[in-house]
């Protein structure tokens, strides 16, 4: 059996279609919005719709190799008033975390092996690269310290040995 998707703030279903394009299964989506839960279903059929994030447990859904998603990002774009992490649409992505952490436990950290997060420009300069760092620490479940420079590389990667494992990253954001 190849790798297996599961897609938290689906949104119109750009990681399951890129993911299906590799031969991944999608086997769960999550999404709130009508018109964009229409064009996933019409996509992938067999995939469950969890709905809320906010509702969903980690431990009671699917395991799934890859989990990817998209988390709301109006309060870390440089577009928007930069809230950060703490702003209530933004600060979803600790619902994502939660649900990946449920996830690791009842399968013994078997659960996701991966995890794709993908934002906005903003998200290394929001709070002044705190909420990067904090993204970091929450997603490998340790100590991230700021670069010396107080700015974040454009790619990096960060090598723990915490229950979240390593974690590498790239962006497009100017550092």
């Amino acid at each position: 059996m190849g790798l297996t998707l599961g897609s938290l703030f689906d949104g119109i279903a750009g990681f399951p279609l890129a993911a299906s394009g590799q031969g991944i299964e999608t086997i769960w989506t999550s999404e709130i919005e009508e018109n964009c839960i229409d064009i996933s279903k019409r996509h992938f059929p067999q995939a469950a719709q969890l709905g809320d994030i906010t509702r969903i447990n980690g431990a009671e859904i699917p395991p799934v190799d890859i989990i990817s998603f998209g988390s709301p990002c109006q309060d870390l774009s440089v577009a928007g008033k930069q809230a950060g992490l703490s702003g209530s649409r933004s600060g979803l992505f600790l619902e994502a975390v939660r649900i990946i952490r449920e996830m690791r436990a009842k399968t013994n950290g078997e659960y996701p092996k991966y995890i794709i997060w993908e934002n906005v420009a903003g998200a290394f300069s929001s709070n002044k690269g705190e909420d990067f760092r904090r993204v970091l620490e929450e997603i490998t479940e340790s100590n991230i310290p700021m670069p010396a420079s107080g700015k974040w590389a454009a790619a990096g990667m960060v090598g723990v040995r915490g229950p979240g494992g390593g974690i590498a990253y790239y962006s497009m954001e100017k550092a």
